[in-house]
């Protein structure tokens, strides 16, 4: 098929990957300007661009998409019979969405009408979900309400971060659009509207990611952490600085004893030991601390962060 494909970060990329290596005619590929970023603020294209570089297919980076006459007419141009839009970053305006026959097709991580947004894969692992999954759609005028096509679900590993399972989800995604393009080729391609109980993933803000050691079951706490993981961490505070936690896990009844700690102010630590790492106090439950990363350091193991820096006993992390 003739397409056009829209996306930008790596999820996308993946998807870009597994319909140019089916066969199909990508005619153009659209995605977010090069960004500045490190230190050096030097511009940095997409991974969306960087793999439509490497093989040589037509880029187009428009600033807007909405109300952009030049850049409408140069898709009409390209006379695609689908785009494929994945991680884009911007709502297609209808002008857009009426120009391919078969229609705009969406590659959504999550199992629709559930977390419909900008996050998805974030908010399942917060929420500590057991399942999730992947959606195509037809897109419409709305944020991912329309009709859905493939769905694909998946388990959650109990330890799964973020970023492992948007490692997993991006593969899943590409061959789910795969699929799909196939079946509609093949006229065969199921259509189902969304139920009427939805559920929004915005995008997460950073004042989340401190932990409320008074408002947080340590199950709660460990999920906020996995859910942060890689985009920005799970952080407290310790003699005024600032720790940020990578990997914990919540304390069985057979690591730690671990009765009377009523008086105990939540946040402490019951427990220091270079050898088994820390353990804290939570609202309900106990929390070991896996991986740490202090202030303006490295992120490293429990074992090697207290080679060098003390956490005590009764400490009481804020």
């Amino acid at each position: 098929m003739r397409i056009v494909f829209m996306g930008t970060p790596d999820f996308a990329e993946e998807s870009l990957k597994a319909i140019f290596k089916a066969g199909h005619e990508i005619v153009g590929v659209v995605t977010n300007p090069d960004r500045p970023k490190g230190r050096g603020m030097k511009m940095i294209p997409s991974p969306v661009k960087e793999f439509a570089n490497e093989n040589n297919l037509k880029i187009f980076q428009p600033e807007k998409v909405k109300n952009n006459e030049e850049f409408i007419n140069e898709l009409k141009a390209l006379k695609p019979e689908v785009i494929c839009v994945v991680a884009y970053g911007k709502i297609l305006p209808k002008e857009i969405l009426d120009i391919p026959p078969y229609g705009c097709i969406n590659v959504h991580a999550s199992l629709l009408p559930k977390y419909r947004g900008a996050a998805p894969i974030q908010w399942a692992v917060l929420n500590g979900d057991k399942t999730t999954g992947v959606t195509t759609m037809y897109m419409d005028i709305g944020m991912d309400t329309g009709d859905m096509i493939l769905k694909q679900e998946v388990q959650i590993g109990e330890d799964e971060t973020t970023g492992e399972l948007w490692d997993r989800l991006k593969v899943l995604g590409g061959n789910l659009l795969v699929e799909t393009l196939k079946q509609i080729e093949k006229g065969i391609a199921p259509r189902e509207k969304q139920g009427k109980d939805y559920t929004i993933a915005p995008m997460l803000s950073k004042d989340m990611a401190k932990i409320d050691w008074n408002q947080k079951t340590a199950e709660e706490i460990k999920n906020l952490v996995r859910g942060l993981n890689p985009i920005m961490g799970a952080y407290t505070f310790l003699n005024g600085k600032k720790i940020k936690f990578w990997k914990v896990k919540v304390a069985g009844e057979n690591e730690i004893y671990a009765e009377n700690l009523g008086f105990l102010t939540n946040g402490t630590v019951i427990t220091s030991d270079p050898k088994d790492g820390i353990f804290i106090k939570c609202k309900e439950g106990i929390l070991k601390v896996l991986e740490i990363q202090g202030e303006n350091a490295k992120r490293m193991s429990i074992q090697d962060y207290l080679r060098g820096n003390s956490i005590q006993e009764f400490d009481v992390f804020e």
